[in-house]
């Protein structure tokens, strides 16, 4: 219990005091971090910024789809976040008739807004500090502690989520809603939305306008429901008021959202193994499939509309990663990690208490990296290979379930269900599958995963086995044969169910499956296991043991702020960026040769017109912007917000420089980057034509 109160103490005490612009604050901490902001600039106050007792900033920020942020903009429920959030809905509306990845889509009205099956986005009612509740008593309870006190807050449609923080040492509570029936919009081409496509993605400069428009509906009651035809745009008890202000270095800026995750607290051992290891094999991994993938699309309309998400999100990670890698090295990184290393140690040796707890923890977490990295290794590679490399993989093993409970689906009176879940399944299967790209993935993939991970750990005799089994796959596969896949699901009996066992395609996913189940996920739970006890342990010295210093909890998708200034940056030597781009710099890239960089008819039409209207500075339109704040993957489509509470942008990515902030923050070359609020409205009104949703909206100008 003592122990207990000093890192409830250090954790307070992290957040006063002055600090750079690194970190990913917890709102309901406001008061604690809200005098710094102030430095920076905020003229709101705390309850402005987050409340539970009236409306706030929070109250306009949902996190979107799960994995993205999204902020709203009218009292008509009208959404704003980016276009690679929106991407995958966007997709599922396109076909070569209605091509609205090229040609973009804007409802004239909302009885032409496009449902999207499945899709939600989700409010945070209330952040609340449980640490206390939940740590009281025996490590052992801490599970049953967790979900007694869930179980207590949930009710209706709020849903209580505990999550640790801080590495399990503190654990705060989020009081949430969803919404399930979202519509889409607008949304801009590709040429505007994903313009400098993976030529440009995670550089500066930048010039893409990567956002989309959705609206949340409700019922009668303006309460949560599915969809409806009957039901109406939800009004919010808070959206955000757009500033069409000039902009300029050094205003301040804070961005509201649901970082996904970030690992600030990575021992040496385990940043060298990804730096050295998992990243550089990822990479090469995705490489393979992107060098398949890239012609395919370039040589056909339909495949290009099939793969465009695809490509797009395992091009992302890619990416990433080598800016990742690059920038940890560049700024020495490992040489940062091991001084701090050598730091702790000292500072565990000055107390007895502290050496039989903490001093030795580092070199625990290094040895066991070492020891049982292979299994995490493992597990990467699983991952790349299974659900992101040759899609039939993952695809077959939807219909383990009817193969293996057969019997009991029938007697439950269940099976039709199942069988209809998996007509529906594969219709949205072949609707986005080339078979013959599909199989070149596999040839390149296969080998490359079988000489990454340990033979230990693979499937007995796949190396000289895997190229056979391949061919027969991809010639003979009921799986991989649309007509006869629906033509046995129709008729599915006790046969079907013995000739699915036989299929190569089934039996070759079945024991790479089996195979991580069995050599990889036992061995990963228990490093994992181990691993989180010693992380607990070593962060909880760093809160015992360093009192004075800021800290803040890695993101694990939950609500954060972040602040900072609009600002440039200087990487490298002898390169120096402004921190804005224009159109003019849209048309400096235009090539109808590259798919990355080619425009419209009408964008060059209005581009030669000039006309800004209420959207220029200085006779110029702003694209994008960069700032200071501290950012990583969730925060994508998050506001930036001005200092008085207005829509300045809509986050959308990071510089290249900046992908290593996810493990160590250098405020020297770490920024945001942002596609300007004002070239968005602009794209809505004048090149969309849909002034009717500038009409909803609110401004300050």
């Amino acid at each position: 219990m003592k122990n207990f109160i000093l890192i409830v103490v250090a954790c307070f005490s992290f957040q006063f005091g002055s600090y750079a612009v690194e970190g990913m604050w917890i709102p309901s901490l406001i008061d604690m971090f809200h005098s710094d902001m102030k430095t920076y600039g905020i003229n709101l106050s705390p309850e402005e910024i987050y409340s539970t007792n009236k409306a706030s900033l929070k109250d306009a920020i949902v996190q979107f789809n799960g994995g993205c942020t999204a902020e709203l903009v009218s009292d008509q429920g009208l959404l704003l976040t980016n276009h690679h959030c929106g991407f995958g809905a966007i997709q599922s509306h396109s076909s070569l008739e209605n091509d609205y990845l090229k040609n973009g889509f804007w409802s004239k009205n909302k009885g032409e807004e496009l449902a999207c099956p499945g899709m939600y986005v989700t409010f945070v009612k209330e952040i609340k500090d449980v640490t206390e509740l939940i740590l009281v008593g025996d490590a052992s309870g801490i599970s049953d502690r967790i979900k007694a006190l869930e179980a207590e807050y949930t009710q209706a449609s709020l849903v209580a989520k505990i999550k640790p923080f801080n590495q399990g040492n503190q654990y705060y509570m989020l009081i949430t809603e969803d919404f399930n029936d979202i519509r889409l919009v607008g949304a801009p081409p590709s040429a505007i939305g994903k313009f400098g496509g993976d030529t440009d993605n995670w550089l500066w400069p930048r010039h893409t306008g990567d956002f989309s428009v959705f609206r949340i509906y409700a019922d009668g009651n303006n309460a949560s429901a599915k969809y409806s035809e009957s039901n109406k745009p939800f009004k919010p008890i808070k959206s955000l008021p757009i500033s069409l202000k000039p902009k300029n270095a050094g205003d301040f800026t804070m961005v509201y959202g649901f970082p996904g995750s970030t690992y600030q607290h990575t021992a040496s051992g385990k940043l060298d193994f990804y730096m050295n290891e998992e990243r550089p094999a990822r990479i090469e991994m995705r490489q393979k499939t992107l060098d398949l993938m890239g012609p395919a699309m370039n040589s056909d309309d339909q495949t290009r509309i099939q793969y465009a998400s695809k490509q797009a999100r395992i091009a992302n990670a890619w990416k990433k990663w080598i800016g990742q890698i690059g920038g940890l090295k560049e700024t020495h990184a490992m040489d940062k990690k091991k001084a701090f290393e050598e730091e702790y140690m000292a500072k565990a040796a000055e107390k007895t208490e502290w050496k039989t707890k903490y001093f030795g923890v580092i070199k625990e977490l290094n040895d066991l990296q070492k020891e049982k990295g292979k299994y995490e290794f493992g597990r990467s590679m699983f991952i790349e290979y299974f659900y992101v490399g040759p899609e039939f993989l993952g695809f077959v093993m939807n219909f383990a379930n009817v193969v293996n409970n057969y019997e009991t689906l029938e007697a439950e009176d269940k099976l039709q269900a199942e069988l209809d879940k998996l007509m529906k399944r594969q219709k949205g299967f072949f609707k986005n599958y080339n078979k013959e790209l599909d199989q070149k993935i596999f040839n390149a993939l296969t080998p490359l995963y079988l000489s990454y991970v340990d033979a230990d750990l693979l499937p007995d005799n796949i190396a000289s086995s895997w190229q056979r089994s391949g061919d027969r796959i991809y010639e003979k596969s009921l799986f991989l044969n649309q007509e006869k896949l629906e033509a046995t699901l129709t008729k599915f009996s006790k046969k079907t169910v013995k000739k699915i066992k036989k299929d190569p395609a089934y039996n070759y996913a079945l024991s790479i499956y089996k195979s991580y189940l069995t050599n990889i996920n036992p061995g990963y739970g228990e490093y994992a296991k181990q691993e989180e006890a010693l992380m607990k342990r070593y962060v909880e010295g760093m809160l015992v043991m360093f009192p004075e210093r800021k800290m803040w909890a890695d993101a694990n998708s939950t609500l954060r702020i972040a602040y900072g200034k609009v600002d440039g940056s200087a990487p490298r030597d002898g390169m120096e960026y402004i921190h804005y781009t224009t159109i003019d710099g849209i048309m400096q890239k235009y090539d109808p040769e590259n798919p990355d960089f080619q425009l419209t008819d009408r964008f060059i039409e209005l581009y030669k017109k000039g006309n800004w209207g209420d959207y220029a500075q200085d006779g110029e339109l702003w694209v994008c912007f960069t700032a200071s704040n501290h950012t990583t993957g969730g925060n994508s489509g998050s506001p930036v917000i001005d200092a008085d509470g207005n829509l300045m942008g809509i986050n959308f990515d990071r510089s290249w420089e900046s992908t290593m902030s996810d493990f160590m923050f250098d405020e020297s070359r770490c920024r945001n980057i942002v596609v300007d609020i004002r070239y968005v409205l602009w794209v809505i009104d004048e090149y969309g034509g849909a002034s009717h949703l500038i009409d909803e909206m609110n401004f300050v100008k």
